[in-house]
């Protein structure tokens, strides 16, 4: 534990005692309480070399998640792999947002574009046991995550993960349709950490020259697979809020509202279609 902690502090790790109780945990397929209980276990040469080939990864800045497998979201894991990001703490502001919204509506049908490993969509069926979705990821690989979430997580009856672009070939209408497309602008990717430049796939970053190229294909497209009072809802990046509410009424959405992540910082916008429309 010693030795692998100052392997990661030397590397810049920001939390280096954490991440390698994490890494040794998981090489030894041990929990917290048996790690402490047997520290003064010694290890075999199979066992060090487990330990070290995973503190080599992180010391190199393989995010922890990426090493493990698994990321934990909405307090429920996810696997992960090379075709999807990685669920972080912000987007939990979105299926806060949508859980809000759909909680009183009857039986929910809610659509999720770009769905990586399915955790938004899965993270809000969990809360509404009524409610149902799909999940369109370009991705197979993506979509082969998330249907292995989703049976992880006792979903698979209401949650269809389909290979798809965007809105091609959906033909129904939804109570919400919801994304965290991408949104760093081109010229920002090479100076992103390591961990998500090297480590998530370039599609789901990148958002063109302004990070906005998605946003300005679907929002207005959106009103016409939403069911009368239905609601979108985006994810954006930090600065991206009031353009991508301008879309969203230029689409002919109403009730544009804009919501904070527990940073502080407007991390998704949500939006209606009226439902006279």
């Amino acid at each position: 534990m010693a030795d692998a902690t100052a392997r990661l502090k030397k590397s810049g790790v920001e939390a280096p005692s954490f991440e390698a109780r994490l890494l040794i945990e998981h090489a030894l397929d041990l929990n917290r309480a048996d790690l402490l209980s047997q520290s003064e276990r010694i290890l075999s040469d199979e066992e060090i070399r487990r330990i070290e080939n995973l503190i080599a990864r992180r010391a190199a800045h393989e995010p922890v998640a990426r090493i493990i497998g698994e990321r934990e979201f909405w307090s429920l894991n996810f696997g992960l792999n090379e075709a999807t990001l990685e669920p972080r703490p912000d987007s939990e502001a979105l299926v806060e947002v949508a859980i809000e919204n759909l909680r009183d509506k009857i039986a929910p049908r809610i659509l999720d574009l770009g769905t990586g490993t399915g955790c938004l969509l899965l993270s809000i069926l969990h809360e509404i046991p009524s409610a149902t979705g799909i999940g369109i990821d370009i991705a197979p690989r993506a979509i082969e995550q998330a249907r292995m979430n989703a049976e992880k997580l006792g979903l698979t009856p209401r949650a269809d993960f389909r290979i798809g672009d965007w809105l091609d070939d959906i033909t129904e209408k939804f109570d919400a349709i919801i994304a965290n497309p991408p949104y760093i602008p081109s010229p920002d990717i090479a100076g992103l950490m390591p961990e998500v430049r090297e480590h998530d796939p370039l599609r789901a970053l990148d958002g063109g020259k302004d990070g906005l190229d998605i946003y300005r294909h679907l929002i207005p497209h959106i009103p016409h697979f939403l069911k009368s009072g239905g609601f979108t809802l985006f994810e954006v990046g930090i600065g991206q809020a009031d353009d991508v509410a301008g879309l969203c009424r230029n689409a002919g959405l109403v009730d544009v509202s804009k919501h904070r992540d527990l940073n502080g910082i407007e991390r998704c916008v949500a939006a209606l279609r009226s439902k006279r429309s």
